[in-house]
């Protein structure tokens, strides 16, 4: 039997981008808690396996549109009287050449993943302040800390809820709501798969690149261990940074950073994508 734990503080939550890879892993952990679930997608039939399961509730969610995405939250809350977890998960990954690629590319998964996530990210705080109550999960990533190649707009949103999620916990400080601001790593989610890649010219770097990142991408831990990192944190009832996948990426290189020149990190990423 699950432990009920999480659910004595949890019961209602909203997890973006869960249809596929770490949105499904952490939908289906809170499910197998007892936690009611509104899960989202662009494309709600992409639900279907999730919606199955008793306490799960599909949500059209198309984080584009930034105002009918937090209308779209505002009616899941309302339904569901108010959420005591919102996790920001929902994002995609383009890979080019800054420069070669149109701008309009790189502008476009800003808006969609760093200011759209931040008006989700506040309205779930305003619900959540009113209660006195709540937990807001900001999906970033390790490439916060380590950039990577040919993946500029990608890093600046992961870097940037990094920064939105470390504001948010000095202004949640001694209330009833804490932020959590989680760094995955790798994981083996077919992100690559479903990674934009704009026309143009790909040199031997951009090609060595790739096939790194496409490798470590298919070799890394399942999403499910993503997930039971997020619920210890969860269990914990307190702000902070959560770093997880593959110990190299999650524990060993930041480590080793936090020791060392930057000159020592950009050597890393060097030697790590064969650059």
């Amino acid at each position: 039997m699950p432990s009920a734990a999480l659910k004595e503080t949890c019961r209602t939550a909203f997890v973006t981008g869960a249809s596929t890879g770490l949105g499904r892993a952490f939908a289906e952990m809170l499910l197998a808690e007892g936690v009611r679930v509104w899960g989202t997608a662009r494309d709600p039939a992409r639900l279907a396996g999730l919606a199955a399961q008793p306490g799960f509730t599909a949500v059209a969610l198309e984080l584009g549109d930034g105002p009918r995405a937090v209308a779209a939250f505002e009616s899941a809350a309302a339904a569901a009287d108010g959420f005591d977890l919102v996790i920001n998960n929902a994002g995609y990954g383009v890979f080019g050449d800054f420069v070669a690629t149109d701008f309009a590319v790189w502008e476009e998964q800003l808006t969609v993943m760093l200011v759209n996530t931040a008006r989700l990210a506040q309205a779930a705080l305003a619900g959540m302040r009113r209660r006195n109550h709540g937990a807001l999960v900001n999906v970033s990533s390790l490439a916060a800390e380590f950039p990577l190649p040919f993946q500029s707009a990608y890093n600046i949103t992961k870097a940037g809820l990094t920064a939105l999620s470390e504001s948010l916990m000095v202004e949640c400080a001694g209330t009833g709501v804490i932020v959590i601001d989680l760094r995955p790593g790798d994981y083996r989610t077919d992100f690559e798969g479903s990674m934009r890649r704009p026309p143009g010219a790909v040199s031997p770097a951009m090609n060595r690149a790739w096939a790194a990142f496409a490798g470590m991408m298919r070799t890394g831990p399942e999403p499910a261990h993503a997930a039971a990192a997020l619920r210890r944190a969860l269990l914990r009832r307190r702000s902070g940074t959560v770093r997880c996948g593959r110990a190299f990426q999650a524990v060993i290189a930041p480590f080793l950073v936090r020791l060392g020149p930057l000159a020592l990190k950009r050597r890393i990423q060097a030697r790590y994508f064969d650059l």
